[in-house]
C-alpha cells in the first residue's frame, strides 16, 4: 500500500492514477475536491499537516509513503512571519508524518523537496549537485532543508529508508503561474522583449519525468537514503524555451532584444528585481548521480513535453469557447 499525501496538487493528482496502476493507493487531502483522482484511491483521509495531526489510521498497513503536500512558495506573502508559517507545515507536519510513519511500519518515505534547498541560480558554467552544501535563500527553501535534515536524521536512528527528491520548475498538464503565463503570452502574440537572452541556461522537469523518477524511487534498492536532482536533462535559455514553446503552440515567438541592462533597471524601477532574475540567470542542476544510481533517463525530451503542455492548455482553452 502507498500512501500519497497532496494527492489534489498540481504533482499529487497526476501521480495518484499512475500509482493506482503497480499498488493499492490511500490518498490524503484537506477538503474533498480532486473527485476525479478519488477513485483511484482505496480510502481518501482529511488530513492538514501541522504538528497536531494524528495520522496513524491512514498509515496503516502502509509500506511506502510519497509525501508531497507543502506549504508552498508563495509569490505575494502575506504572513507577518513566513518562515514560521512555512516551518509549521514543511518543517513541523513533515516530521509528525515521518515520526508517525516509523511506528506503523513504514519501509520507505519518498519526500519531494525542492532545488530551491541549492539555492536560487547557478553561476556561469556551474550547476547544482545533489552532495554539494545547502544554500537556501528565501524562507520555503530553508523550510525544506531543515525538513530534509530531520528526516535524514529520523532515518539514521530508526532505519526507515528515506529518498529526497529535489526538482526544479515542474510543467505539465494544469500548470500555473510563471509558466502559464508564458503560454498565454505566447498565444495572444504579444511581442516579448526578450530575444538577448541567450546567454543564461535553465533546467527545467516536465510532470512525466518526475512522475517517472517517483516511482522509480519507490522500490529501487539503490534509492534508500539517497538524495536526488531531477530534470528533462537538457538547458534552455529564456529565449530558447520560449521559442520552442510558440513552436508547441503554433504560435512562434514574437521576440525583440532589449539589452539586458535595461531590463534590470525596469524590474528595479517597479521594486520587483526577482523578475529579471528569473528571467536572465541561470539555475542548472546536475542529474549524473540520478542517472548513474537508479540507472534513470527522462522518459520523455523537452519538445514532448512542451508539446504536451501546450495540447493540453489549447484543449481546454477550445473546450470553454464553446
Amino acid at each position: 500500500m502507498i500512501f500519497v499525501t497532496g494527492s489534489t496538487g498540481f504533482i499529487g493528482q497526476a501521480l495518484v492514477p499512475r500509482l493506482a496502476q503497480k499498488s493499492r493507493v490511500r490518498i490524503s487531502v484537506r477538503t474533498k475536491k480532486g473527485k476525479e483522482i478519488i477513485p483511484y484511491a482505496d480510502a481518501v483521509f482529511q488530513k492538514d499537516l501541522t504538528a497536531t495531526e494524528d495520522w496513524a489510521d491512514a498509515l496503516t498497513g502502509v509500506s511506502e509513503v510519497v509525501h508531497c503536500a507543502a506549504r508552498v512558495h508563495i509569490m505575494t506573502e502575506h504572513a507577518l512571519n513566513p518562515l514560521m508559517e512555512f516551518r509549521r507545515a514543511n518543517v513541523d507536519g513533515t516530521l509528525k508524518l515521518a515520526q508517525q510513519a516509523v511506528v506503523s511500519g513504514v519501509k520507505r518515505f519518498i519526500f519531494l523537496s525542492s532545488i530551491k534547498v541549492n539555492g536560487e541560480q547557478t553561476l556561469p558554467g556551474e550547476t547544482f549537485r545533489a552532495d554539494q552544501y545547502a544554500n537556501p535563500r528565501d524562507p520555503y527553501g530553508v523550510s525544506k532543508m531543515e525538513a530534509e535534515e530531520g528526516l535524514r536524521a529520523l532515518a539514521s536512528k530508526t532505519g526507515m529508508e528515506v529518498v529526497i527528491i529535489r526538482p526544479p520548475l515542474v510543467y505539465g498538464s494544469d500548470v500555473k503561474a510563471n509558466f502559464l503565463v508564458m503560454m498565454r503570452w505566447l498565444w495572444r502574440g504579444i511581442p516579448l522583449p526578450l530575444g538577448a537572452i541567450t546567454e543564461n541556461r535553465r533546467s527545467f522537469v516536465a510532470l512525466d519525468n518526475l512522475l517517472d523518477l517517483i516511482t522509480t524511487c519507490i522500490d529501487h534498492p539503490a534509492a534508500a537514503n539517497q538524495t536526488f536532482l531531477v530534470s528533462d536533462d537538457e538547458d534552455l535559455s529564456t529565449a530558447e524555451l520560449l521559442q520552442r514553446l510558440g513552436k508547441a503552440l503554433e504560435r512562434p515567438a514574437r521576440l525583440f532584444s532589449v539589452p539586458i541592462s535595461l531590463l534590470k533597471l525596469g524590474a528595479n524601477v517597479m521594486g520587483r528585481p526577482e523578475i529579471v532574475q528569473r528571467l536572465c540567470g541561470s539555475l542548472q542542476v546536475d542529474v549524473s548521480k540520478t542517472k548513474e544510481i537508479l540507472g534513470w533517463s527522462p522518459p520523455i525530451n523537452v519538445d514532448e513535453g512542451l508539446r504536451q503542455v501546450a495540447q493540453h492548455w489549447l484543449n481546454m482553452c477550445r473546450a470553454s469557447a464553446r
